[in-house]
């Protein structure tokens, strides 16, 4: 549960940070919400990786979930249209997501030290 709950403070630190890269053209000082943001993404990415969620399944879900949110966010923090054919788009990208992480679930499991 531990790993899911950093995977999601990555999203909202990485959204934290996309959002505020808007604002900060108009506020220079977001700029440092910018920095943070993205960079705690990173870190929460990194313990979530050390905990054991694959690689393809942690990024997709981030990368899923903050185009969702920040497409929705965005629609509400500045007024930028949001679609139903927007809405049907990140609703492929989470299946598509949810698909990567049933079928790691499955893989036969990764023999250390092969290449």
């Amino acid at each position: 549960m531990t790993r899911w709950l950093l995977l999601l403070g990555a999203i909202l630190c990485e959204v934290t940070g996309s959002l505020s890269l808007k604002g900060a053209l108009e506020h220079p000082a977001l700029y440092v919400v910018v920095v943070l943001g993205f960079a705690s993404a990173f870190a929460f990415l990194a313990a979530v990786l050390r905990r054991g969620i694959p690689v393809g399944v942690a990024y997709g879900v981030w990368a899923a979930l903050g185009v969702a949110l920040t497409s929705v966010l965005s629609s509400v923090l500045y007024d930028e249209p949001f679609t139903a054919l927007m809405a049907a788009g990140i609703a492929l990208i989470m299946g598509g997501v949810l698909l990567v992480e049933v079928g790691s679930q499955h893989a036969p499991a990764h023999r250390q030290g092969m290449s």
